[in-house]
C-alpha cells in the first residue's frame, strides 16, 4: 500500500474522499476567518499574567490543521499543496467579495437597523486589508510549514509514531501562523498592540491543545482513509516547495 509521491496514482483512477476532505477543509477555513473578524473572546482569567483572550476563529481554525495532517499523511505533500492553494484562493475570493460589498451603497432600511458602521465593525477585517491580509499570510506560512514538517518527519521515522509528527508539525505550523496572523493584523490596526502577546500566546496554546486532543480522531481518520484509498504516500525525493 506504500507509494512514492512522485509515482502517486489512485488505484481506481480517482480518490474516493480527497474532494470531500478538500471541501471540508475550505469550509472550516472560511468560517474560522469570518469568525476571527466578528468577535474577540475573553475567558476572564490569565495564564502567567497573560489574559486569555482570542479571536473567534480560534475555536474552529485548529481543525484545518487536522485536515492538513490527514491530507499529507495519506495523500502526500503534493496533494496537500493543491488543497492548501485551493483554500488560499477561496479565502482571497471571500475577502474580495466582502470588500466589494463594503463599497456598494446600502439600502435605506438596512442602513437604519445596521448600516455601514456595523458592517465595518463586524466584517471590516474580512473586507479590508487587516484580517484578510493577516489571514492569507498566516494561513500560507502555517499550513505549508505544517505539511512540510509532517512529510519530512514521516520519511525519517519510516511511518512510525504518527502522533509525533502530527503534534510536532502543529507546534511549528501553529506558532508561525499565530505569530504572522496577529502581527500583520496588529500592524493593520485590527488589534491593539496591548493585545499582541495575549493573542499570540492564547491562539497558539489553544490551537495546539485542540490538535493534541484531536490526535485519536486523526489516527482513526488516517487509518480508515489509507485502507479505503489503498495508498500510503511517502514523499521520498520530493521537493517540499509551496510552488
Amino acid at each position: 500500500m506504500s507509494s512514492s509521491s512522485a509515482q502517486l496514482s489512485p488505484p481506481g483512477g480517482s480518490f474516493k474522499y480527497l474532494d470531500l476532505i478538500m471541501a471540508a477543509f475550505v469550509t472550516v477555513l472560511l468560517i474560522s476567518n469570518i469568525a476571527s473578524s466578528a468577535k474577540i473572546v475573553d475567558l476572564g482569567f490569565s495564564l502567567f499574567a497573560v489574559p486569555l483572550a482570542f479571536d473567534g476563529g480560534t475555536l474552529l481554525f485548529p481543525i484545518s490543521y487536522c485536515f492538513g495532517d490527514i491530507l499529507t499523511e495519506v495523500y502526500g505533500f503534493r496533494a496537500s499543496r493543491r488543497v492548501i492553494w485551493t483554500g488560499f484562493a477561496a479565502l482571497a475570493l471571500a475577502s474580495a467579495v466582502f470588500f466589494l460589498l463594503r463599497l456598494l451603497p446600502g439600502e435605506a432600511l438596512w442602513e437604519e437597523y445596521a448600516g455601514a458602521a456595523a458592517y465595518d465593525a463586524i466584517l471590516g477585517g474580512m473586507s479590508g486589508g487587516g484580517i484578510a491580509l493577516a489571514s492569507l499570510a498566516g494561513y500560507w506560512v502555517g499550513e505549508f510549514s505544517n505539511s512540510a514538517v509532517l512529510s519530512r518527519v514521516k520519511v525519517l521515522m519510516k511511518g512510525k509514531f504518527l502522533w509525533v509528527r502530527t503534534i510536532g508539525s502543529t507546534l511549528v505550523g501553529e506558532f508561525l501562523d499565530s505569530l504572522v496572523f496577529v502581527f500583520i493584523a496588529t500592524m493593520a490596526g485590527v488589534f491593539s498592540w496591548e493585545l499582541f502577546v495575549s493573542l499570540v500566546v492564547t491562539n497558539y496554546l489553544f490551537k495546539c491543545s485542540v490538535e493534541a486532543l484531536m490526535t485519536p480522531v486523526t489516527y482513526l481518520a488516517v487509518g480508515k482513509l489509507k485502507k479505503a484509498e489503498g495508498i500510503d504516500v511517502y514523499d521520498r525525493g520530493v521537493k517540499l516547495s509551496p510552488w
